[in-house]
């Protein structure tokens, strides 16, 4: 089973609706898909209203995700780190113990713009608008990356 953890700062807002969309795209046979923050304000709640209101409109539920924050045992437990974003990107390689660590870690819209450095927009301050648009840019990202894993 391959192992998939999105990340962003807060679990509330972009890592959990990573996870959703990707999971409802992959065989849980055979992946198992994750998310986390590197930050702590979440642990334990929902993810954000706005969050669950836009995967709500396009079907999806992630009510029943809990935030969380990434821990170092996290390098042991996937197979794969995806951070939402350049700054969660440099903390989660600052808390890599090794090259295997290291390697783990992805900058998640290399899959649609490889070597591009593009961040998924933190959508935490803005309105629902902002909301949608991320939803729109995880969506076609996740379908690329369920594409290359249902091909690799």
């Amino acid at each position: 089973m391959v192992r998939i953890l999105m990340v962003c700062l807060g679990n509330i807002c972009r890592s959990p609706l990573a996870e959703g969309l990707l999971k409802s795209k992959l065989d849980n046979s055979k992946y198992f898909v994750d998310s986390a923050g590197t930050g702590s304000w979440h642990i334990g709640n929902q993810p954000d209203k706005r969050s669950i209101a836009v995967a709500n409109k396009h079907n999806l539920d992630i009510s029943n995700q809990r935030g969380r924050q990434f821990s170092e045992v996290d390098f042991n437990n996937f197979d794969v780190i995806y951070a939402m974003d350049i700054n969660n990107y440099e903390t989660l390689n600052a808390m890599a113990k090794s090259d295997k660590d290291k390697e783990k870690i992805k900058l998640f819209l290399d899959v649609l713009f490889p070597g591009e450095n593009i961040d998924v927009p933190d959508p935490y301050t803005g309105g629902i608008f902002l909301f949608e648009q991320v939803y729109g840019i995880l969506d076609k990202a996740t379908t690329e990356l369920a594409n290359q894993l249902n091909h690799a």
